[in-house]
């Protein structure tokens, strides 16, 4: 993995255990991403999440791990983890969903305005006026599935867990389960045509919005 971000041309610090990935961040505080394995000498990469976060706010972790049960996901995400990927993988999916996570960290993914409006790959979405458009045709959503839609927008290339969605659509009266969040995925798809497409389900925890591959 250090090997093909390298040859991205990203500066990487590599460490054979958790307490030496510690370490390394004691003496040298100021990193974008943190790419964790789970199982690993000593303390577990899924451990040290919360060190990880606490020394760096603003970074992205990415769990690359060879622990696939959805349950396994589900505590890497909820314990702080961005994104999780499972092994084996394609080493130019490894290398999207990295650049993902560091456009999200910068700002640069999707496009933003100053007045709250979104653009990823055809699709506008105004989180002032509530309006939402693809490819110049407007597009008519329920409150929740706009909400449901932006969570995943503004997330793009991570995935959320259907209890993180929940929370985003909850209140105002409006009591959410799980199988909600599938019948709005359902309904998103319809509307959204082709764009739907890109809506992808994560067997087991949740849904998140494709990364596109260069």
């Amino acid at each position: 993995m250090a090997l093909h971000l390298l040859r991205q041309g990203y500066r990487v610090t590599e460490s054979a255990s958790a307490e030496e990935a510690l370490n390394e961040l004691n003496r040298n505080g100021n990193y974008q991403l943190f790419v964790l394995d789970w199982m690993l000498p000593g303390l577990s990469g899924v451990d040290i999440v919360d060190k990880v976060k606490a020394k760096n706010p603003q970074a992205s972790v990415l769990m690359v791990t060879a622990k696939a049960e959805p349950q396994d996901i589900v505590a890497g995400l909820e314990k702080g983890a961005d994104d999780y990927m499972t092994k084996p993988f394609n080493p130019s999916v490894f290398i999207a969903r990295v650049k993902a996570l560091l456009r999200r960290a910068q700002g640069g993914s999707p496009a933003t305005s100053a007045e709250g409006e979104y653009q990823l790959a055809g699709l506008r979405m105004n989180f002032k006026s509530y309006e939402i458009s693809y490819n110049g045709e407007v597009l008519h959503l329920t409150p929740s599935e706009f909400k449901l839609l932006g969570a995943l927008v503004q997330n793009h290339g991570c995935v959320l867990t259907r209890e993180q969605l929940i929370e985003n659509i909850q209140g105002e009266g409006i009591n959410v389960v799980g199988r909600t969040i599938d019948t709005h995925v359902f309904g998103l798809r319809k509307k959204l045509g082709e764009w739907g497409d890109r809506i992808e389900t994560i067997r087991g925890v949740g849904y998140r919005v494709k990364v596109e591959i260069a």
